[in-house]
């Protein structure tokens, strides 16, 4: 039990830290930092990726995590276009948006409502 405890807080902290790495590089994007948002979007990209991989046996952190991984990389386009090719990229961004959501509908629609019947079938 005490290692599952530890486990856990450290997993907390490196998702704490992507959230530090993604709001680098968002912030890098308001403020036109060009370089320093560019920099960002790998390794914002590689944890996301990363957390998403260790989440694997768990459905819902999964399904979650893989939709930050739609959410990022559809922001990283989106930047890019803003910053270089003049907003001409946000329709491939918005499929990424599109993707992202359509994971986590997969979850909240079908996921759930089925583990929760599952689990009220399993107390009567």
């Amino acid at each position: 039990m005490e290692n599952q405890v530890g486990k856990s807080i450290k997993i907390r902290a490196y998702e704490n830290f992507h959230i530090v790495l993604w709001l680098i590089k968002d912030m890098s994007w308001v403020l036109l930092w060009r370089p320093l948002g560019l920099a960002m979007i790998l390794p914002t990209l590689f944890v996301a990726l990363h957390l998403t991989w260790k989440s694997r046996t768990d459905v819902s952190e999964l399904l979650h995590n893989t939709a930050i991984c739609c959410w990022i990389c559809a922001n990283s386009i989106w930047m890019v276009g803003e910053f270089y090719f003049e907003d001409a990229l946000r329709p491939y961004a918005k499929i990424f948006f599109v993707i992202g959501l359509c994971v986590i509908g997969i979850y909240y629609f079908y996921v759930l409502p089925k583990k929760l019947f599952f689990d009220v079938k399993q107390e009567k």
